[in-house]
């Protein structure tokens, strides 16, 4: 009896407010106390009203994260101690899984407020069509909003309206192992096109500078598509879907088969971290000093590069390109979903952008800590107008070649099957990789009727 009637006060509280904002008039005011008056029974019709959000008083803020972000961010503990009373938690997701999301949705609830760990192009459709996630658009600063990158706005951005808030930006290039190119004779230079890393990787293992000339990570939005960019950014379907059977995907598919060749022979093997997301066979065979060129997002070699003998040898540049290609490649930004169902939203546009400001965060992101290196950096422009104009003693090379190289990225279109058109393709194109399919064509075309056919099956 004494919670509910505190839920009625403040419940009335929050109507006296609106009013005195003007934001109601007095016969709203009245209606609204009249309902709180109704006890629980009134909290639910309450919500309909738009005055739930003063119960949020009886839910401290409780973001949710991917558990690798805090694994790789630990400076995230020093944010959260800015915020009292903060219930932190880690997701439960694997794999980018949303399922439990999408539950708690469909009874119109949501044990957290935001979720850290959302990239558009993966699961930001999904959660929007099944209601789970809202826009920011309400409740992110005019000037944050204006702050951020214009193509990294754009990817986090569907029908005009903000659904995440991002916070990691991550662009796929290329890292090589300096000692083991000078072993092997060769410039210490990137190679500039795709031919010039095959005869450079091939000169690598023919030398015996290092078992493997090159490797890459074998999920498509990590090797399909950026080596697809590399050729053509134009190569996303009318409705947003990723065009398999175009030619820039075909050489992709092609040049793969190529490298394979003077790859580490695990490399279509599942990763053994993340439900086989994360933990893969590249980042084991770079981290061992068993390898010369790596294409991934540029914050894994850097994460691997610290288990060598001495960091310092790991050297990167852009993604190579086909001949007369236009030189794009694939980026993408880890942000922020805000849930339909959760409380504190105010609160929690407050906390990401603390989050996402940090200058720690930052720091330690780009010059490394004991305990990691992961290499990714800001969406905002202010940040790196500021380290411009004031260079901080600890910056590090890369990050001007990562942002020079975002200018020529694009990012993944958003689909509802964003992500899942590469999980469902990848089995049916490593049929050409593993000689199963003698015709990349044949194999591209396998890989979009497949995706039909689950997008007909709803």
């Amino acid at each position: 009896m004494v919670k509910r009637k505190e839920q009625e006060h403040l419940l009335q509280q929050a109507g006296r407010r609106q009013l005195l904002r003007g934001e109601i008039d007095r016969r709203e005011f009245v209606s609204r106390s009249l309902v709180a008056g109704l006890g629980l029974a009134g909290v639910g019709v309450a919500a309909k009203y738009g005055v739930g959000s003063a119960l949020a008083q009886d839910r401290p803020l409780t973001p949710t994260f991917y558990d690798w972000i805090e694994n790789l961010h630990p400076d995230i503990a020093e944010v959260n101690s800015r915020f009292p009373g903060i219930n932190y938690q880690i997701a439960p997701v694997q794999g980018f899984g949303i399922e439990r999301f999408v539950a708690e949705a469909k009874k119109g609830e949501s044990t957290w407020d935001v979720y850290v760990g959302q990239t558009p192009f993966v699961e930001m459709t999904s959660l929007v069509e099944a209601d789970v996630i809202e826009p920011w658009d309400d409740y992110i600063p005019a000037d944050v909003l204006d702050d951020l990158i214009p193509s990294i706005r754009d990817e986090c951005t569907i029908d005009g309206k903000l659904y995440s808030w991002p916070f990691l930006l991550d662009v796929i290039g290329m890292g090589w192992h300096a000692g083991v190119i000078e072993k092997a004779g060769l410039a210490d230079t990137p190679p500039e096109t795709w031919d010039d890393y095959l005869a450079n990787a091939k000169t690598v293992v023919d030398s015996g500078a290092a078992p493997f000339g090159a490797t890459f990570d074998a999920h498509g939005w990590r090797s399909v598509a950026p080596m697809a960019h590399s050729m053509s950014s134009d190569v996303y379907t009318s409705e947003g879907l990723f065009d398999f059977t175009s030619d820039a995907a075909i050489e992709a598919l092609m040049l793969m088969k190529k490298i394979m060749a003077v790859s580490n022979p695990d490399i279509l093997l599942a990763g053994a971290t993340d439900g086989g997301v994360n933990g893969t066979p590249d980042e084991v065979a770079f981290a061992a000093q068993r390898v010369g060129y790596y294409t991934k997002y540029f914050n894994a070699p850097l994460r691997m590069a610290q288990y060598w003998d001495e960091p310092t040898q790991l050297h990167m540049g852009p993604l190579p390109k086909f001949a007369n290609g236009e030189g794009s490649t694939v980026f993408w930004t880890t942000g922020s979903a805000l849930f339909k169902h959760g409380k504190n939203k105010e609160k929690a546009a407050e906390y990401i952008k603390s989050l996402t400001y940090d200058p720690q965060i930052w720091q330690d992101s780009i010059a490394g800590t004991e305990t990691g290196h992961p290499g990714q950096l800001p969406p905002y422009k202010s940040i790196y107008a500021e380290w411009n104009a004031n260079t901080p003693d600890w910056m590090l090379p890369f990050v001007a070649l990562v942002r020079e190289q975002l200018n020529q990225a694009r990012a993944i279109d958003n689909h509802l099957f964003g992500l899942s058109q590469f999980q469902i393709g990848q089995p049916l194109w490593q049929a050409y990789l593993t000689d199963e399919i003698s015709d990349p064509r044949v194999a591209m075309q396998n890989v979009v009727e497949a995706v039909r056919a689950e997008m007909d099956r709803g």
